[in-house]
């Protein structure tokens, strides 16, 4: 239910911003879209929020997440990556767990006042793997005060194949739809080969295999999952940067976050609570615990 409850409850009210657009330096052409809010503290750094998988500036968690740092002074970016949402138009190519530079890219594309005291990056689900690998790449050349991750797919071979899980059939069955959807609506530039593979994929497994991995220059999706999950970048990270995972999250395996050796990077901060779902961490009285966590980390780096 922590899972559900984000797309079962009414979704929050609108939050207008100033609309940006951000040219990608890869020479594609694309144009990525997001919506910007000044924040009332003008000492307080930027917080980049990136959707999960299917999702876009106005997926409910990004909407609350984004009101939520609002108030609490910071300005807010609310990015959409290749593909999804206002950026689909503008974008040939699709974004994908390891397109970090993408974040890059887009925050060198900010207006200098916007970035004057910093970054936070947060990112949702597999943008928190793309926000992760993104720390250990370009954490040091940018100003990247933080980064944050939340029910990140960190080990995407497990991931994967959890949600073969017979448990799993409803999430796979939606975000596929979704995520498919998505790939092939107009501005995608597709051939024959491509299209037909998003059609007929059953499961994230063959989507990875046969469209994501070939179309981005890997050789098969182990290939993919090996060459972008964050658990071969995180020795790398050099940016204080909060892990936060649940251990019920039902499409994220718990168990890469429990063998992996923290202690080795005194700038990796895990917090693995007990409950949570993928994306939940629903309280009482409508408070989100995971926003509670990133706002006292960031409150603790001053």
């Amino acid at each position: 239910m922590q899972t559900l409850r984000n797309s079962l409850i009414k979704a929050p009210r609108p939050l207008p911003g100033e609309r940006l657009q951000m040219a990608m330096a890869d020479g594609s052409g694309d144009r990525l879209w997001a919506l910007y809010n000044a924040g009332d503290d003008a000492v307080k750094p930027l917080v980049i929020l990136i959707h999960g998988l299917a999702g876009c500036e106005g997926s409910s968690y990004i909407t609350v997440s984004a009101r939520y740092f609002l108030q609490q002074g910071f300005s807010v970016l609310r990015l959409n990556l290749r593909g999804a949402g206002p950026s689909r138009p503008t974008c040939a190519l699709q974004s994908h767990a390891g397109r970090s530079q993408d974040l890059h890219d887009a925050i060198l594309a900010l207006p200098t006042a916007a970035v004057a005291q910093g970054v936070v990056v947060v990112g949702f689900s597999l943008a928190g793997n793309m926000s992760l690998k993104f720390a250990a790449e370009y954490g040091a050349e940018l100003s990247i005060r933080a980064v944050a991750s939340i029910s990140a797919p960190i080990d995407l071979a497990v991931t994967a194949a959890n949600m073969l899980r017979a448990r799993n059939v409803l999430y796979n069955r939606k975000l596929l739809r979704d995520f498919c959807r998505e790939c092939l609506a107009p501005g995608a530039a597709l051939d024959g080969r491509e299209r037909a593979a998003i059609v007929a994929a059953r499961n994230f497994v063959d989507l990875d295999n046969d469209f994501v991995a070939p179309r981005n220059g890997y050789r098969d999706a182990c290939d993919y999952w090996a060459n972008c999950q964050a658990l071969g970048y995180l020795a790398q990270i050099k940016v204080p940067t909060l892990l936060l995972h649940a251990q019920d999250d039902p499409i994220v395996p718990v168990a890469p976050y429990c063998d992996y050796p923290w202690g080795r990077n005194s700038w990796l901060f895990p917090e693995i609570s007990r409950w949570g779902g993928h994306v939940g961490f629903h309280t009482k009285r409508n408070r989100h615990w995971h926003l509670d966590r990133v706002l006292n980390f960031l409150t603790q780096l001053r």
